[in-house]
């Protein structure tokens, strides 16, 4: 009988450790950079992941990027966590000041890929609070693409060099009429980062903020930045309804011809290698601005953890998994972002004409990659929200360029010092 009960209640330990195991192998991913392709890919690693974890369950939600933020919030709200989320550089500041992102320093110190890591991946892991809250899968900085048959058919037989040439030739390439214009503009959402590029090139400093927390955005050369942006667009220098267009919108009206310059990051090679010859375009290095320097935009996205998480010690292996070295140089091909790994730049893929403008930029003490404050708890809606609806007010007339810039500035001013008074 004794016997009996102990088998008994051995088989029900045994079902219920199987049943526990079960329920925790069931692990959440959020993707929020959201596309049919990119989807299918990461679909595929998880499966392989799973193979390796006979048992495990794995759930991906994708997210569409016009809705993302929201979206994960409303989650968050109602308690549903996921245990492993895309993170971008843009909400990572908002989510780390808020103590929400788990510290992986300790989980770095005991994997054996941190080591292979490059200094600038391990920054931007902890930019936001110094502590790790995140692994980056890749860093994308803003080069110049620029249509050779265009620029050929307007008299001109290279990229800008400097702000001055950019803007010269952007008008010269829309006075060839027929719907084309010079520049691919981003009006609607993601524009940011061509506004604060092109006013850090124009002021000379890719400084934000002074010493006390003032931001830099009204100094006079940057003012001048702003203002040569929307000078190109009232001139005809870029399509008027650009003053709506995002990411697919930009990199179509290149690839089509409709505008012969666009700044943008890797991953837009994707969709333009695809359409358009190799020999019909190439991407060069941000024009500088009259100190000679320019300040190309560089952000990133990785993979977190929230700290709410309940299986945090389960979806840390699926997370270094994903950001190993073969699946991230993978990663990184696919979805046209430089690699997290030293020594990466020297695969095969890298070294044609297409990424020369980047490592160029990269390698040129006269590039200066111009790194967002996501560190401020607002980075993420001055980012997504303020800077999108007072630009578009701006391009069309109903506001001033140099009031849109004041407002922009005592915005950022205040959090940087409400983030300066908790240091």
């Amino acid at each position: 009988m004794t016997t009996r009960f102990a088998i008994n209640a051995l088989v029900l330990a045994i079902g219920l450790g199987s049943a526990l195991s079960s329920m925790a192998a069931k692990l959440t991913v959020v993707e929020v950079i959201t596309s049919p392709p990119r989807t299918e890919l990461l679909q595929k690693m998880l499966s392989e992941y799973k193979a390796q974890h006979p048992g495990t369950e794995i759930e991906l939600i994708s997210l569409p990027w016009g809705q993302a933020f929201e979206k994960l919030g409303t989650m968050l709200q109602s308690g549903q966590v996921p245990d492993v989320v895309e993170m971008p550089d843009t909400w990572q500041g908002l989510y780390a000041s808020n103590n929400m992102l788990e510290d992986l320093e300790p989980r770095l110190n005991n994997w054996d890929g941190t080591a292979q890591l490059t200094d600038k991946t391990l920054a931007m892991a902890r930019a936001a609070n110094g502590k790790a809250t995140m692994i980056p899968y890749g860093f994308y900085l803003r080069a110049l693409f620029w249509n050779k048959k265009l620029f050929q058919q307007a008299g001109l037989s290279e990229p800008p060099k400097t702000m001055e040439e950019f803007a010269s030739d952007a008008k010269r390439i829309s006075q060839l009429g027929n719907g084309i214009s010079g520049y691919c503009m981003r009006g609607g959402v993601g524009g940011t980062n061509a506004w604060m590029m092109f006013m850090a090139a124009m002021n000379g400093s890719p400084d934000f903020f002074d010493k006390a927390g003032n931001s830099t955005l009204t100094q006079p050369g940057a003012i001048k930045g702003a203002q040569l942006l929307v000078d190109m667009y009232k001139q005809g220098g870029a399509p008027k309804d650009s003053v709506n267009w995002g990411f697919n919108e930009i990199v179509s009206g290149f690839y089509s011809g409709k505008c012969a310059m666009l700044d943008q990051d890797p991953d837009a090679l994707i969709a333009i290698k695809n359409s358009m010859a190799a020999d019909d375009f190439a991407v060069a290095p941000m024009p500088v601005g009259p100190s000679g320097k320019a300040f190309p935009t560089i952000g990133y996205t990785g993979w977190a953890m929230f700290k709410q998480g309940k299986q945090n010690d389960l979806a840390w292996p699926l997370i270094t998994f994903l950001s190993n070295k073969t699946n991230n140089l993978a990663w990184a091909k696919f979805v046209g972002t430089l690699p997290i790994y030293k020594g990466a730049e020297q695969d095969p893929f890298y070294q044609t004409p297409q990424f020369a403008g980047w490592f160029k930029e990269l390698n040129d003490p006269n590039y200066v990659p111009l790194t967002m404050p996501t560190h401020l708890k607002g980075w993420g809606y001055f980012n997504s929200v303020i800077v999108k609806e007072s630009s578009q007010e701006t391009l069309l007339g109903e506001n001033d360029t140099e009031d849109m810039v004041k407002d922009w500035a005592k915005y950022l001013s205040k959090e940087q010092k409400s983030w300066l008074a908790t240091q």
